[in-house]
């Protein structure tokens, strides 16, 4: 897919206010966690939020669901966007939350997000630590429409462009959203269009915080090491040369062997989406990657290392740099 109009509407932080930014991959209800991984970059707290004194923290989303301190995480991340100490762009289990939660119409018992057993497993930790504390989670979820799909920054001193997504850059998908939203903000309309199949909004959300997800052959069903059943799976969206369905997987549970080992239909290649060596530094979550964390790619780094399954809460330390490097990662590890 071709590149993206000429940016618009970068963000401009006030000036003084960040030098550098850390990125932080998918935090899922670690708050201890979070806070080591902030002391550990110099943010301190200051009148009951995390700052620092030249730098701004990026969330990269998935925020809720799974881990054992959702409501405490939620409450350190919305006060530090607030005090302006970061940002965040939604996540697809934000995304998922907020139609999950919003009715079809006033006074309807049926939900945008359909209450199936899947998707009801999906949010239970977070509904759950939730219980006692109803409005404040329907405020959580109004706050999550105020949040962007996605980021484009120019680093105020080297004038570098990065960007933030949680899952995929799609150039052409992303045009389409500046021409109707001039940004990446979303609004309640796009919710409700987003629970209607084949919509624009629909495909914008699932393949910006959800990837490209391919379908295995019919009648195939992949149990993944958390226990879930899928029908499709996690795809690589860079520059790349792959020729079978198993050197395009990115994810950590394998394919059976005969799809890995099968070529690329044209109809599936035909959906791939291109993110080349060309364009600026990009930074997403969502993938449950393992082992030390390091660019993908020059121009690309991914900072979802697990950490709910006790795997390590990720940051990378942007300072306008071009090539990602291995040294600006930093982490810590989840204690069980």
């Amino acid at each position: 897919m071709t590149e993206a109009s000429p940016i618009k509407s970068i963000l401009q932080p006030r000036m003084g206010e960040a030098y550098g930014y850390d990125l932080i991959g998918d935090i899922h209800g670690c708050a201890h966690t979070l806070e080591r991984l902030l002391q550990q970059m110099g943010y301190k707290k200051q009148r009951g939020v995390y700052r620092h004194a030249q730098r701004q923290v990026i969330f990269l989303g998935d925020v809720v669901d799974r881990g054992p301190r959702i409501r405490e995480a939620l409450h350190l991340v919305r006060d530090m966007v607030e005090a302006r100490s970061a940002l965040m762009v939604l996540g697809n289990h934000e995304f998922n939350a907020i139609t999950y939660s919003t009715p079809t119409g006033p006074g309807s018992s049926e939900y945008l997000r359909p209450h199936t057993i899947a998707s009801a497993r999906q949010v239970a930790e977070t509904l759950e630590q939730f219980a006692e504390h109803t409005q404040e989670w329907l405020a959580f979820v109004r706050w999550f429409v105020e949040l962007p799909l996605f980021l484009e920054i120019e680093h105020p001193q080297t004038h570098q462009v990065f960007r933030a997504v949680h899952a995929c850059w799609d150039h052409a998908l992303i045009d389409k959203h500046r021409q109707h939203y001039g940004d990446g903000h979303i609004d309640w309309p796009f919710v409700i269009k987003s629970a209607q199949k084949g919509s624009l909004e629909a495909i914008t959300k699932q393949r910006l915080t959800g990837g490209v997800d391919l379908p295995l052959p019919e009648g195939e069903v992949m149990v993944s090491a958390d226990g879930y059943q899928r029908r499709a799976f996690r795809t690589k969206f860079w520059g790349h040369t792959a020729e079978t369905y198993g050197q395009l997987l990115f994810q950590p549970d394998p394919l059976p062997e005969h799809v890995a080992c099968a070529a690329i239909s044209a109809e599936h290649r035909a959906q791939m989406v291109y993110y080349d060596a060309s364009q600026p530094p990009l930074f997403i979550g969502h993938y449950w990657l393992k082992g030390t964390p390091r660019p993908l790619a020059n121009n690309l780094a991914c900072l979802d290392y697990s950490a709910v399954k006790f795997g390590r809460l990720v940051a990378y330390r942007m300072d306008g740099e071009a090539q990602l490097q291995s040294d600006k990662f930093v982490w810590v590890y989840v204690d069980p």
